[in-house]
């Protein structure tokens, strides 16, 4: 579990910068940077309402991660204590990003 800061604010699960999905799964397999990244679970939202998987949005969540070249992938699960999510105007997952994402 990591603590999580998402910064994708048009994403349906994102409240007030927490996760109300319960866990993500960060994408880029083959990336080599952070901009090659993306949060495959961001949804984006069609009105004001948050989407909720769970009761409340949390600051400790599951990440699941494709990038294989990252230090904090261990059996494609993120370790990292502290996870940022980037994309504040993001209208699709690509358009996200892992700021944590550290090259091995």
């Amino acid at each position: 579990m990591a603590e999580l800061k998402c910064g994708a604010k048009n994403c349906t699960y994102n409240e007030n910068s927490l996760c109300c999905k319960g866990d993500i799964m960060v994408g880029g397999k083959h990336a080599c940077k952070m901009d090659e990244t993306c949060c495959e679970s961001f949804v984006q939202r069609k009105s004001d309402k948050v989407t909720s998987s769970i009761s409340h949005p949390s600051k400790m969540i599951s990440i699941d991660c494709e990038a294989e070249k990252c230090m904090y992938n261990k059996n494609y699960k993120c370790v990292a204590e502290h996870v940022d999510i980037r994309g504040c105007n993001a209208c699709d997952c690509r358009e996200t990003a892992c700021a944590t994402f550290t090259e091995k």
